[in-house]
């Protein structure tokens, strides 16, 4: 990454400024509100320039920081299922709701209620460079910055038109992606004003899993067999406590059934598409005042495409007279509910509910309709962010500004081909072809029991309907500051003591607003849990300083020392909740003993508050990721105290021994907040030193460490789980761990309807600690050979720990180099090391730049060795398509290197782009698709971190002038 120095051009306090210099060896340190930039400061940066981002042909800001080495992927384009329809980034893998992303300095309405920003609002067509601040933010941008900031600076002052065109498409001629910007600026009034505006237009197809040999057949990871959800077609019933499927010869319930293979309808790169509009202006009205505004709005499609709806184990009542049931079926429900051969032949005859002899049973029902086609989410987003400010000189070295904003968010989510489960049992309430019981209008009688192809689509569309959910958001913000210096300086110093004092304000409000179908339990097949209404909000009023005091200048061993500090108070209101306060602060230093070597440090301690979501949102039924249910199999009838919690969970005695895993290793949990959570608390601590030994070599290292304490969040699964059954001897039936779990009152599962199976237990709390650290690396070279020109960006990170435990008697996991359901706490897979090496030669017009990245090995985590079993390694059957007969170990990911290769023509006023991703057409790792969580590990294989869509071929034009 390319470095800057820090304030060097004259803008808004507290905007990280565009560079003066075009020295590419400068180190970059920033992270203040203090207005000299002659001042150093003690904290590291990692810089990403423009140029960088058009090397790689960057199409959004989800991409740009994909490659930023210790940057952990988070939601993005990759994610299909578990996608919100935002993207969003997470600083060292502790949580993309523990950092800020900023616009110029300042913060952006948030899309979710979560707080966080969505990154897809990014203008990157004026982006300038974009600066990723670790820690010993929060007394510079706020007290939750807690892992620390992403600042996205623009270019000021633009002048002339900027009209660019790319294009981009996948080797196997899918996933096109195209981008299209304008940006056109103008001074004004001899100089004193200068006005820009920018608009984006972007559009992406999917490409889907299916179109990729790895990943058209879904695969178990630890078997390695085909694998696949246990709602399938044909339909599964429940019988006496165990699930069986009819024989189409027979006409009898029997043993067995193959698993639906969802992976060709899901995608690896979900549809978008985004018209966006940024304008920014500034106006020297006096020598004493300079007005300067910025406005942005974006509107947003993301579209996620993922296999049919169905009925996922949910109860149902079927008359025995039921036109559809086979006759072999219905004896054996008849038998198993008591009935004799009469009382049976009778209730098959009864067709009316009148009929004394009409008689009804109760069964389980899992059964996919494919013939209703896919579930489709489209996410619309509207985003707009104004910002007004007044700045100017109070002194000579004092500058005060005081500015305000004001966004609004609302993303709409529309969903279609879901099954109305309500619909699914008035349609099977039926003893004719044509007519259903509950005469509901347009009631088409249902027919689950048979082959696909059954359900007609005069049924289908009877089960059918769109449901909407909204979430609004806005963010009400207005600062004051003063900046500069005293205009003296410490005796031995020949730089004056920087301070900047100032006062913030903040008002959240959001709400989710959903339909009756989307916030009913079970409602929508294959939903995962309703969608409840939330409305809440809080206020934060903050007072916060910094000081900078150079020590010494210019001395033997001490070409100079300067000290830092900051202090900033925040307090929180809550709407019709608990007021609360915190102080934050940081200290740092540098020392520059002699010309090119420096050492900084610094400490900061910060707090997180709850943000609304955590907040408000009500205890519900969700999904989580769960391989192996202790209750399943037959070792529980060999086991009498397994065998009594099981039953205590609420399983019914006649499912013992034949409980299953959840299908699709996803269980259903209750998840939830609460006003009264506390704020978390941080300590975040870096130090490293800067060489520059000759000109145009720099090198920078920093060690960073991060400790979060009072964690805002809930058990991981394996938590969960172990919290009861880690101890099977001393497991107890009367244990609240044991008893909050909630089993399916039919079947015994963790699985199924979300109205009935409660699942495991995981409302949010303030008991958790999260902790890494790590070392970064920035190198960079510029060097000449006559009329060659040798560029080198070098980037690297070695994280060393990445912790979580959820309580204080839970497990203390370390998820560094590992993977597993309980190791995605925030993101995808964390590599114990990752490295970006930009390789860059300039002949006179022409750039030919190579970009390398690495991803070092990682593997199963061990505590999964242990709860789930070891991962596959062997042969794979040959039954799973391209992937038959590979010998392999989905325990082991082997280090991964991927190739970029740009060539750029630069002949005024055109510049010319060709690149090529993924050059040698590297293929991703394959682990199967049941180690890993559901968002982050599809298609086989982990695509938010590896590339899943092959070699890419991009092409874009430029002109300027």
């Amino acid at each position: 990454m390319i470095a800057v120095p820090a304030f060097a051009q004259a803008t808004p306090a507290g905007d990280a400024a565009a560079p003066a210099a075009t020295d590419e060896n400068t180190i970059v340190v920033t992270g203040s509100l203090i207005r000299n930039p002659n001042l150093v400061q003690a904290t590291p940066v990692n810089v990403t320039t423009a140029d960088q981002i058009e090397l790689k042909q960057s199409n959004t800001a989800e991409d740009v920081l994909r490659e930023v080495p210790g940057i952990v992927a988070n939601i993005g384009s990759a994610v299909n299922n578990g996608n919100g329809g935002s993207s969003y980034v997470d600083l060292r893998g502790l949580g993309s709701n523990r950092n800020i992303v900023l616009l110029d300095g300042q913060r952006l309405v948030p899309s979710d209620l979560q707080g966080r920003v969505d990154l897809n609002n990014i203008p990157l067509a004026l982006i300038n460079r974009v600066d990723a601040l670790t820690g010993a933010a929060v007394t510079t941008y706020g007290a939750d910055a807690i892992t620390g900031v992403v600042n996205f600076v623009t270019k000021k002052d633009f002048t002339g038109v900027d009209l660019s065109v790319s294009d981009q498409i996948t080797q196997k001629g899918d996933g096109n992606y195209l981008r299209a910007d304008v940006t056109t600026g103008v001074n004004f009034d001899d100089g004193k004003g200068n006005a820009v505006l920018s608009l984006g237009y972007q559009n992406s197809d999917p490409v889907y899993q299916g179109a990729r040999d790895f990943s058209k057949y879904q695969v178990d990871s630890f078997s390695g067999t085909a694998g696949g959800s246990g709602t399938a077609v044909p339909a599964r019933f429940s019988i006496n406590g165990a699930n069986r499927v009819i024989d189409p010869a027979t006409g009898l319930l029997k043993p067995g059934f193959t698993p639906f293979n969802f992976n060709p309808y899901n995608i690896f790169q979900t549809p978008f598409r985004r018209y966006n509009i940024f304008a920014q202006a500034n106006y020297q009205i006096s020598d004493a005042v300079e007005v300067y505004t910025r406005g942005l709005f974006s509107k947003n499609t993301v579209s996620t495409i993922i296999a049919p709806s169905g009925v996922f184990a949910s109860s149902v009542t079927i008359p025995y007279s039921n036109p559809f049931l086979p006759a072999g079926a219905a004896g054996q429900f008849c038998a198993a509910n008591g009935l004799t051969d009469a009382q049976c032949t009778a209730a098959r005859a009864a067709t009316s509910p009148t009929d004394p002899n009409y008689k009804t049973f109760n069964t389980v029902l899992r059964r996919r309709m494919t013939e209703t086609g896919t579930r489709n989410s489209e996410y619309s987003s509207n985003v707009f962010d104004y910002s007004l400010g007044f700045t100017g000189p109070l002194t000579s070295t004092v500058k005060w500004d005081v500015r305000g904003a004001y966004g609004e968010s609302d993303k709409t989510q529309t969903i279609t081909g879901y099954v109305l489960t309500s619909r699914v049992r008035d349609a099977l309430l039926a003893t004719n072809t044509t007519t259903c019981i509950s005469g509901n209008a347009g009631c088409v009688p249902l027919n689950v029991f048979g082959a696909e192809g059954t359900i007609t689509p005069a049924m289908a569309g009877y089960l059918l309907s769109p449901s909407t959910t909204t979430i609004k958001t806005s963010l009400l913000q207005a600062r004051a500051l003063l900046s500069g210096d005293f205009g003296w300086s410490v005796p031995g110093a020949s730089e004056p003591v920087g301070f900047a004092v100032g006062s913030e304000y903040r008002k959240y409000h959001a709400a989710q607003i959903s339909d009756s179908l989307s916030k009913t339990p079970g409602e929508l097949g294959g939903a995962g849990g309703a969608a409840p209404d939330i409305d809440g909000g809080y206020d934060v009023w903050e007072g916060y300083g910094e000081l900078i005091a150079p020590l010494v200048s210019d001395k033997p061993l001490f070409k100079s020392l300067t000290v830092e500090g900051g202090l900033r108070y925040s307090k929180y209101r809550v709407n019709q909740g608990p007021s609360t306060s915190a102080w934050t602060y940081k200290g740092g230093a540098t020392w520059e003993p002699t010309d090119g070597i420096k050492f900084r440090g610094n400490y900061a301690h910060a707090v997180r508050a709850p943000n609304i979501y955590e907040l408000f949102n009500p205890v519900t039924v969700s999904l989580t990721n769960l391989k192996t249910d202790p209750c399943a199999g037959t070792a529980v009838l060999t086991n009498a105290n397994l065998k009594a919690v099981c039953l205590a969970q609420g399983a019914p005695a006649n499912s013992i021994g034949k409980i299953a895993n959840p299908t699709a290793s996803q269980a259903n949990v209750q998840i939830g907040g609460n006003k009264f959570l506390a704020p978390e608390k941080a300590d975040t601590f870096t130090v490293g030193t800067v060489l520059q030994p000759v000109r145009g070599l720099s090198l920078s290292v920093d060690y960073y460490k991060i400790k979060v304490k009072d964690v805002i969040g809930s058990p991981t699964p394996g938590d969960m789980i172990n919290s009861c059954f880690g101890n099977l001897s001393a497991a107890s039936a009367t244990s609240a761990a044991c008893t909050v779990i909630r089993r399916d009152p039919a079947t015994g599962g963790l699985d199924g309807d979300p109205a009935t199976v409660l699942g495991l237990y995981g409302p949010l709390n303030n008991l958790g600690t999260l902790k890494t650290d790590g070392i970064d690396v920035i190198l960079n070279y510029v060097h000449s050979f006559g009329k060659v020109k040798w560029t080198l960006s070098a980037n690297g990170n070695y994280t060393f720990h990445a912790k979580f435990q959820a309580t204080a008697t839970s497990l203390d996991r370390e998820c560094i180099g590992y993977y597993s359901v309980n190791c995605n706490y925030s993101g995808s897979i964390q590599p114990k090391y990752t490295w970006s090496v930009r390789n860059t030669v300039s002949v006179d017009a022409i750039d030919l730049s190579l970009l390398w990245r690495h991803i070092s090995s990682v593997k199963q985590e061990p505590q999964d060795v242990i709860d789930s079993g070891a991962a596959f390694s062997g042969t794979l059957p040959s039954d799973i398509g391209s992937l038959s007969g590979q010998t392999v170990n989905f325990g082991k990911i082997s280090a991964y290197d991927i190739f970029d290769l740009t060539a750029r023509f630069n002949v005024d006023p055109f510049t010319l782009t060709f690149t090529v991703q993924n050059l040698f057409d590297k293929t991703p790792p394959i682990v199967g698709n049941t180690i890993g969580s559901t968002s982050y590990n599809s298609g086989n294989t982990y695509p938010s971190t590896y590339d899943a869509l092959g070699r890419r071929f991009a092409v874009g034009a430029r002109l300027k002038f």
